[in-house]
C-alpha cells in the first residue's frame, strides 16, 4: 500500500495534551485550518495531514479504506475531520480503531445509503473530475468557492492561494477514488464505535446538521452532538471561537 510522503505530517508545536490529527476538506490542504490549528496546539500536539490527491500528497492515490489505514499512522490520536476529512476520519475508526482515541466529525456523512442515489452521485463526481482535468485548478477553485455552501467564508478563510497549490490530476483522482459517490455507507458500522465522538455541523447548514443528529444517535451514548451558532458548512472557519468553545472542553473530557 502506498504511504503518505513524510512531508504531509506537520507538528504545530508540542502541547501537553493528547495528539490531535487534522483531516482537511476536499480541495483544501493541511494549511487550511485557519486559527483552529494554532489554538489546539496550545494544549495538544497537532498533526496536519495532506490527504491523498492534495498538497504534498498530490501524487498519492487511495480509496477511502486505504486512506483510513494510511492516516492511522499518525496516531494514536483524536482525529478531527472536516467534510471529506470527516468521512476519512470515520474510515480511520473502522479500518484502524486501535489508532483512535476519539473523533470530531465536522460537516461529514457516513455515506449515501440508497444504491441508486449513490450511483448518481458517483456519476456527478466523475463528471466533475473530468471538468477539473479539462479546465484546471484555477477554474475549479473559482467554481467551487462560488457554491452557496461556502458563502460564509471570509477572504482570509477561503485560502484561495493554498487551494491553487493542488493539481488537477490529484483533485480529479480524489473525487474518483474517495468521493461520496464511491464511499461504501458506514451507517451500520457506527454502533460499533466505542471511543468518544463529537459530531458537529454549522447551525445554518441544515442538510449536514440533520446528518449530524442522526450520526450521533446511531453511534449511541458515547457520541455528543454540537451545532455551531452562526455558521454554515465550514463551521470551524466561519466561527472558529464558537467552534473551539465546543471542541476544547470535549477534548479535555474525552482524553482526560
Amino acid at each position: 500500500m502506498q504511504a503518505f510522503p513524510a512531508v504531509p505530517l506537520h507538528d504545530e508545536r508540542d502541547g501537553s495534551g493528547p495528539r490531535v490529527v487534522l483531516l482537511h476538506g476536499f480541495g483544501q490542504t493541511c494549511r487550511c485550518w485557519g486559527p483552529v490549528a494554532a489554538a489546539l496546539a496550545a494544549r495538544h500536539e497537532v498533526v496536519r495531514l495532506d490527504l491523498p490527491g492534495h498538497g504534498d500528497s498530490a501524487d498519492v492515490a487511495a480509496a477511502l479504506p486505504d486512506t483510513g489505514r494510511l492516516a492511522a499512522a499518525a496516531g494514536p490520536a483524536v482525529y478531527v475531520g472536516y467534510s471529506m476529512g470527516a468521512r476519512m476520519a470515520l474510515h480511520v475508526a473502522t479500518e484502524a480503531p486501535a489508532a483512535v482515541r476519539g473523533l470530531v466529525l465536522v460537516g461529514g456523512t457516513p455515506g449515501i445509503e440508497q444504491a441508486a442515489a449513490r450511483a448518481e452521485r458517483r456519476e456527478q463526481d466523475h463528471a466533475l473530475a473530468a471538468r477539473i482535468r479539462a479546465k484546471g485548478v484555477g477554474w475549479f477553485v473559482d467554481w467551487w468557492l462560488a457554491q452557496p455552501m461556502f458563502a460564509g467564508l471570509s477572504p482570509a478563510t477561503r485560502f484561495e492561494d493554498e487551494r491553487r497549490r493542488n493539481t488537477a490530476e490529484g483533485l480529479a483522482r480524489s473525487l474518483e477514488l474517495a468521493g461520496t459517490g464511491s464511499q461504501r455507507p458506514l451507517w451500520s458500522a457506527l454502533p460499533g464505535i466505542e471511543f468518544p465522538v463529537l459530531v458537529m455541523a454549522g447551525e445554518d447548514d441544515e442538510r449536514y446538521a440533520a446528518i449530524a443528529r442522526r450520526t450521533a444517535a446511531v453511534i449511541g451514548a458515547n457520541a455528543r452532538m454540537a451545532l455551531v451558532p452562526g455558521a454554515g458548512h465550514s463551521a470551524h472557519l466561519e466561527q472558529p471561537a464558537r467552534f473551539l468553545e465546543a471542541v476544547e472542553p470535549w477534548l479535555a473530557e474525552a482524553t482526560g
